[in-house]
Parts: structure tokens; C-alpha cells; sequence
């Protein structure tokens, strides 16, 4: 039977918390109230869980989740990803038995990468606007162009080199027909503050850590600076125009969610890497078995759409629509869509 919510939260958790950017968890409490929780609810090691549910949390960093942030998803409302970090702790604590492992990822960069203003330049030298997006005839003409600087740093000098991978990059996109190269604000940066995760996130994620006995798997993407990597599963590219590798899918964990019973996928963006990676996971699902899909929930109110305001009350760049077509495209595949208001154990398909 399930307990009150209002007995299903620790009593350090401030829902207010979600939307300070200079919240730090106090992380000897946090383990102190797991324990208690740990004696007093009799919970069970995650290892003998007889459902392995894994939560795949999506790039819920600061960077994403505060107006602070550089690239702040505030969705249609504006306080998307605030709210969605609120539920999303909150989710955790009141599911805490029945959650198996809980695995973060971190988008992680460095400060020239494709996707970067530093990496390009106008065809007159000057730097590139964030929000450009560039095709493959646009660095074929020298509307836009690599930087020298980005040379230097990702092809030892051999600007030629660049060039011919710029254009390739670009032209591997449109032929798969997501995106084009999307010019971001510098996001993320790895040793900014930007880039950890937001507090509410870790104090839950460290709570059921220490309640459960279950080690977080964070897994690290995007840092490869000749391509983008909005899927935890794989980069966009992963070849050189020479033929070379360029990079590589991330199989170890994707063997580790087709190995799950369920898995629960939230976090941000709803439009970008949150799709990207649904998206690369209902591709292997279907190379597998397409049945594997009804295994996956789509926690839809802890999720927000990339949105850029214009100022004007209205938005400059509203992506919410991709958002709502990747979702209705995963339901028709099979996957669940859920709200964490709702108890794991009543979602649909779930055996507990």
C-alpha cells in the first residue's frame, strides 16, 4: 500500500531548492536521513530488486535548468526546467523502492567544439551570432567558415583539413535528416559551474544511493569537439570525410538499458538530447526486438522544450513542436508516457 506523500519526502527537501542556482545539498545529512529511511522503511538493497527499473535523468544541469544558465529551457512557461527538476527529485523520493539504479547523464564541453561560436567565423572574419545554423552550402560558399583558432586547437594547423571535415560534418547531418549544425551558447563547459548537476538532482540521486545501496551510473557525453552529441548512445557523426572513425556509439550502456525491465527517461531538453536519445534507443530496440518499447516511460512533466524568448512576450525560437512530434512518434511505437504524479506501480505494463 502507498504511503502519503507527505510521508515519502525527507525533510530536508525545500521544493524552493529547484530554483536556486546556489543550492548545495548538505551531503552528510543527506546520508544520516537515508539510513534512518533506509531502518525505518525496511528498504531493500537495490541488487535484489526483482524488477530492475533503471531512471535515465537527462542532462539536468545547471547550465540547462537555471535562468542563470547559459542555454536555459524554460519551455512554453518559462519555468519548464525548474519545475521539472522539483518533480523530478520529488518522483525519486516517493519511489524510492522501487527504483533500481539512477543514471545521470552530463553534457560536457570544451571551448571549441563544432556546435561553438569559436569554431566559426562570417566570411569577413568577424564572430558568428549564437542560434546560426549552418548548412553544408553555406561552408561550401564561405558564408560561414572555420576559425584559425579552431584549426590550431582540433587539426594541428591543417586548415584544409578542417574545411573538407566542416563540410562533411555538415553534410552527414542533412543526410540524416534531424538537424542541421545549430550554433549553441556556450553550455556546459567542463569545470564550470554550468555544467554540474542541479542540487536538488544530486541531493535525491545521493539519497537513493545511500537508501538503496546503489552506485548512480553518470554517464559523460559530448566531448568529442569535431562532433555534437545530443544522444547519450551515440554522436551525430561518426566518421572523418577520409573515412576514418570519428567516434563511436556508446554500446556498454545501451546493453545496460536493453537489459532493464524498465526504464524511465526524463530531464532536457524534451526537444534535443532528450529526443535524440529516445530516438537512438527506439533504433535499437527495433534492430532487437520491437516488442522492448513497451519497457520504456516517458516521464512528460519532467521534461521542458528548448525555447528562445524574443523579448516581445513571444518566442524568436520555439521548439516545442519537434518536442510534441517526438513524443506522439514514441508513443505509436509502443513507449508509455507518464507523469510522475502517477505511482510507478501504477503505470501501465509495470509488474512489481
Amino acid at each position: 500500500m502507498q504511503t502519503s506523500t507527505a510521508t515519502r519526502l525527507p525533510t530536508f527537501f525545500d521544493p524552493k531548492n529547484a530554483g536556486d542556482w546556489n543550492y548545495n545539498p548538505n551531503i552528510p545529512a543527506v546520508f544520516d536521513e537515508a539510513a534512518q529511511w533506509r531502518a525505518d522503511r525496511a528498504l531493500k538493497p537495490a541488487a535484489t530488486d526483482r524488477k530492475k527499473i533503471h531512471a535515465l535523468l537527462i542532462d539536468v544541469q545547471k547550465d540547462f535548468c537555471f535562468r542563470e544558465g547559459t542555454l536555459y529551457v524554460g519551455g512554453l512557461s518559462g519555468t519548464g526546467a525548474i519545475d521539472d527538476s522539483h518533480r523530478m527529485a520529488a518522483w525519486i523520493y516517493q519511489n524510492i523502492e522501487y527504483i533500481t539504479e539512477i543514471n545521470p547523464t552530463l553534457d560536457t564541453h570544451v571551448a571549441f567544439q563544432i556546435f561553438s561560436r569559436s569554431f566559426w567565423e562570417n566570411a569577413d572574419g568577424t564572430p558568428i551570432a549564437a542560434h546560426t545554423v549552418i548548412s553544408a552550402n553555406d561552408v561550401r560558399q564561405g558564408v560561414y567558415k572555420p576559425s584559425m583558432a579552431a584549426a590550431m586547437i582540433v587539426a594541428n594547423g591543417n586548415y584544409q583539413w578542417l574545411l573538407k571535415q566542416a563540410i562533411h560534418y555538415c553534410e552527414e547531418l542533412e543526410r540524416a535528416g534531424k538537424y542541421q549544425l545549430y550554433i549553441w551558447p556556450e553550455h556546459c563547459l567542463l569545470g564550470s559551474a554550468g555544467h554540474t548537476l542541479v542540487g536538488v538532482i544530486t541531493e535525491a540521486m545521493l539519497f537513493h544511493a545511500y537508501a538503496r545501496g546503489s552506485q548512480p551510473n553518470i554517464q559523460i557525453k559530448g566531448g568529442n569537439p569535431l562532433t555534437e552529441n545530443y544522444s547519450v548512445l551515440r554522436p551525430e557523426v561518426l566518421s572523418r570525410f577520409d573515412g576514418a572513425a570519428l567516434a563511436q556509439r556508446n554500446t556498454g550502456f545501451l546493453q545496460t538499458l536493453l537489459a532493464a525491465d524498465a526504464v524511465v527517461i526524463a530531464g532536457q531538453a524534451a526537444s534535443h538530447c532528450v529526443k535524440s536519445t529516445i530516438d537512438d534507443l527506439l533504433d535499437e530496440i527495433a534492430a532487437h526486438d520491437a516488442s522492448l518499447a513497451k519497457k520504456v516511460y516517458l516521464v512528460t512533466d519532467c521534461m521542458s522544450a528548448v525555447t528562445v524568448p524574443d523579448g516581445k512576450n513571444g518566442f524568436a525560437v520555439d521548439f516545442t513542436p519537434q518536442a510534441d512530434q517526438g513524443l506522439a512518434k514514441f508513443a505509436n511505437a509502443g513507449m508509455h508516457l507518464v507523469r510522475s504524479t502517477d505511482p510507478i506501480a501504477s503505470w501501465p505494463g509495470i509488474k512489481l
